[in-house]
């Protein structure tokens, strides 16, 4: 069985609780989303056909534990909940990076999912499929990336009334070119939310590129 590849590299992981912990990413190639503020458009298309016996000998190959499955997005590939099952199997830690509009329901219980609510201002907030957030567990993160203040009002009001604080941690990100990580650090405290506030990383320590 073979999923369409991108790449796969080790680096340390940007986001999320994990942030800091080196690990291996397979991003697979493709995505039905096409967000505003995509940082990963390369991966749209191209790549290779591997084998999952082939991407289990390159995640081991490197020595870490932690692994994170990304894409594009990539739920797209049904195959993608194999790899995940094949990942677990092996013995690894394994985080899911999706976007939220595939049905995360399948996924294996014991991977953790990074799950990206899309907002208005991704302009693809009309495919958020919001049944995803009855299958959260207390271990996943729900995610949203902020293109302004209104982006901010939006995700507090979602907090609120779908009451995410109580199903596992929330994570807010300043997307990388529209917001400044300053201004929401300030929103955050003047407004004394339950969130986990980050910024990418990856990005500080070497741009926007594929490969980090």
């Amino acid at each position: 069985m073979a999923l369409k590849v991108y790449e796969i590299f080790y680096s340390l992981q940007g986001e999320s609780s994990r942030i800091g912990l080196p690990t291996v990413f397979v991003r697979l190639t493709g995505c039905p989303m096409r967000c505003t503020y995509c940082d990963t458009e390369y991966a749209f298309s191209g790549g290779s056909n591997i084998e999952i016996v082939s991407i289990l000998n390159q995640v081991q190959a490197f020595g870490t534990k932690y692994v994170t499955v990304t894409g594009g997005e990539p739920l797209a590939q049904k195959e993608c909940l194999d790899l995940l099952k094949s990942l677990c199997d092996a013995g690894f830690n394994v985080s899911l990076e999706t976007g939220g509009a595939m049905d995360i329901a399948p996924v294996d219980a014991r991977v953790s999912v990074i799950l990206d609510v899309k907002t208005p201002g991704s302009h693809e907030e009309k495919n958020m499929r919001w049944s995803n957030l009855d299958y959260i567990k207390a271990k996943d993160e729900v995610k949203f990336v902020l293109c302004g203040r209104d982006d901010y009002d939006w995700a507090k009001q979602k907090i609120s009334e779908l009451n995410l604080s109580k199903k596992c941690p929330i994570l807010l990100s300043p997307s990388y070119s529209e917001l400044s990580a300053t201004d929401l650090a300030k929103w955050v405290l003047e407004d004394q939310l339950s969130v986990r506030m980050q910024v990418q990383l990856h990005k500080i320590l070497w741009g926007e590129k594929p490969g980090v």
